[in-house]
């Protein structure tokens, strides 16, 4: 590719929920952007937008097969893994292949190319945790006999690939941990939190919570999560450890459903089903390493996040789906 400035990015996953906002972002900014996705959980609207631009080019493609010949890239993000649980459920195998498989085509593709890699982890890799809030020298509780477990073990196996690159100085590598991210492009019966309550509570069905509603998460919203990702990215030497991502602030599942049902000014009930197997039970970030070495850390309040993610919802139309969510 002709290159208008020095930095060409490889997105892989780059049509899904989080990795067309960082495409989005990186083409503001004046990079090149090679976008890959197989397009199993992302969808070409998400990038809709961008396909005329002419820095940027959208390549079909699965990483658990080799990388097309004659690309060139000076930075390369992985976000190439489905992040519904009920998702990535449904093709476990394909999922630990992606993690693992594909996230070492990507870091072999980094060592021949002297690119720096950027791996999406995620907090599932500390499990259901016996440490609060989560520190990155965790080393986490996790079953790997699950149904969870072809993602949380997935993105363990990825970590390991990350850091022997490192070790080998084969690569120079990123990885950061991804607390529960929100925000509009997420998909409305996807199983996450927020999308199902907010589709939901607009359609005035019930709210499903499972479990009693006490079990606790933290959610970042997009835009900061990308902040993250561009300030670890950027960060002027390899780090020999993960960084955690996400917003400190923690509530029960139950609190956020009513405080999704009032700023959606919904009449739904709120139901409560068994929680899943190996679902965590709190789920909190430690991110002092990302303020320290990073200067990051999240700036928009949940309420705001919240009132974005649904007018993004009302305006998509997504109302049917979340009939059935």
């Amino acid at each position: 590719m002709t290159s208008r400035h020095s930095k060409t990015a490889l997105v892989a996953g780059g049509a899904g929920f989080v990795g067309s906002h960082l495409c989005d972002h990186l083409i503001i900014a004046g990079w090149n952007v090679i976008c890959l996705d197989n397009l199993l959980t992302g969808t070409l609207d998400n990038i809709d937008h961008l396909l005329r631009e002419p820095h940027f080019t959208f390549i079909e493609h699965d990483i658990i097969h080799p990388l097309p010949p004659g690309l060139q890239a000076d930075y390369v993000f992985n976000l190439a893994c489905a992040a519904s649980p009920p998702l990535y459920q449904l093709d476990p195998v394909h999922t630990m292949m992606t993690s693992v498989v594909g996230t070492n085509n990507l870091l072999a593709f980094a060592a021949a190319h002297g690119a720096r890699l950027l791996q999406a982890s995620t907090s599932e890799v500390y499990g259901n945790p016996n440490v609060h809030p989560q520190p990155e020298t965790y080393t986490g509780n996790v079953n790997p006999i699950g149904p969870r477990a072809c993602y949380d073990e997935g993105k363990r196996a990825a970590e390991t690939l990350c850091f022997d690159y490192l070790r080998k100085r084969a690569a120079d590598v990123r990885v950061a941990r991804i607390f529960n991210t929100y925000g509009p492009r997420l998909r409305a019966s996807d199983g996450r939190v927020i999308s199902n309550m907010v589709a939901q509570a607009l359609a005035d069905a019930s709210i499903t919570v499972y479990g009693d509603g006490s079990q606790t998460r933290s959610f970042c919203y997009v835009d900061d999560l990308i902040a993250g990702l561009l300030a670890l990215m950027l960060h002027d030497r390899p780090l020999t450890h993960p960084i955690n991502l996400g917003n400190p602030n923690e509530l029960t599942i139950e609190d956020v459903a009513i405080k999704i049902r009032k700023l959606a000014a919904s009449h739904s009930a709120i139901v409560f089903r068994p929680l899943p197997v190996d679902d965590p039970c709190r789920r909190r970030p430690d991110i002092t390493l990302a303020k320290s070495l990073l200067q990051w850390q999240p700036e928009v309040s949940l309420d705001e996040g919240l009132e974005r993610t649904i007018i993004w919802f009302r305006t998509a139309a997504l109302l049917p789906a979340a009939a059935a969510a």
